[in-house]
């Protein structure tokens, strides 16, 4: 039976959805953000006369896009809502946290549906696994026999182009289990086009689309037919940033944050040595490395590589 398990990292919290040692699916959270399903405390800040809808800001001065607000709340008011989608980082612009009243059939969360919280906290996930994903997300692609999946972050839409050197249909065919997989291995949701080699039968479109149709029948989603230029458009839930979305808008906090997860795997005595590349040393808060330092009980030593991609950063174990 598949299971949910958390890492708790520095610097972020890390979930994996395991059906024994296969990733089914992957999430993300750091610190400090409005996640989907969150119970808070806004105060109104602007509503226009007679809508719906506004926006408030929480304690820490957050402003969040609110929906289903009461006629009679008016601005400066305070009010509990839920949190129903997370702010969502784009280049050059940010889309604000979005929540619902708490009155408008939203109910407030207890824990019981928050990943982070029932899921089996384990110390380290099994080697491998996290390494996987974030791979994968970190270089936008993901291999099949055949070929190779292709995504690419726009502010539309994410984009999925499908490359190999099968005949077409047997690419489109092959390509869709890995869709498939790689879809919640990236918590992807939204808007998601997925560009198919162009299949003039239509009998073969008919078989993508009914290949979709198998492979995505537990994922909740809509889905449109295979167009004659071999593209699809797919809707999933959106409640906060993938994982290609964490990448393409904070990649060094991405790889500063992998960099310490591979600080607290070194074993064995001495001090930790961990080189980065210069980008990410300003990244690397104190309170990160104490954390670092009272996880492992040993002292951590940063040199900068500019040799080094910004995700390769290396960690050993050095005398002291």
């Amino acid at each position: 039976m598949a299971e949910w398990v958390v890492e708790h990292g520095i610097g972020e919290q890390r979930a994996l959805l395991l059906d024994g040692d296969r990733v089914l699916a992957a999430k993300l959270r750091w610190p400090g953000e409005l996640h989907a399903g969150q119970p808070v405390k806004l105060t109104l800040y602007s509503k226009p006369t007679g809508a719906s809808r506004g926006v408030a800001r929480d304690a820490g001065g957050t402003e969040v896009l609110v929906d289903k607000l009461p006629a009679g709340l008016s601005e400066g008011m305070s009010f509990d809502a839920v949190i129903t989608r997370a702010a969502i980082a784009e280049t050059g612009r940010l889309k604000r946290p979005q929540a619902r009243h708490a009155s408008a059939g939203t109910a407030t969360p207890d824990g019981s549906a928050d990943i982070f919280e029932r899921g089996n906290t384990l110390r380290r996930f099994a080697p491998g696994l996290w390494e996987e994903v974030w791979d994968a997300a970190a270089s936008g692609e993901v291999s099949f026999p055949g070929g190779s999946l292709l995504f690419s972050v726009t502010p539309a839409m994410t984009v999925v182009d499908i490359d190999g050197d099968l005949p077409s249909r047997e690419l489109a065919l092959a390509a869709v289990p890995a869709l498939a997989r790689a879809l919640p291995m990236f918590d992807l949701g939204g808007s998601i086009g997925i560009d198919f080699p162009t299949l003039e039968a239509k009998a073969d479109r008919k078989a993508v689309d009914s290949a979709l149709e198998d492979a995505f029948a537990d994922w909740p989603h809509e889905r449109t037919a295979m167009n004659g230029f071999g593209f699809v458009h797919i809707v999933a839930r959106l409640d906060g940033p993938s994982l290609l979305h964490r990448f393409a808008s904070s990649r060094v906090g991405m790889a500063a944050r992998m960099a310490l997860r591979r600080a607290e795997m070194v074993e064995g005595p001495g001090a930790t040595l961990l080189s980065v590349h210069p980008a990410l040393k300003a990244k690397l808060t104190p309170e990160w490395f104490a954390e670092l330092e009272r996880r492992t009980g040993r002292p951590t030593r940063v040199e900068t590589n500019p040799g080094l991609a910004i995700e390769a950063a290396q960690a050993q174990s050095v005398p002291l």
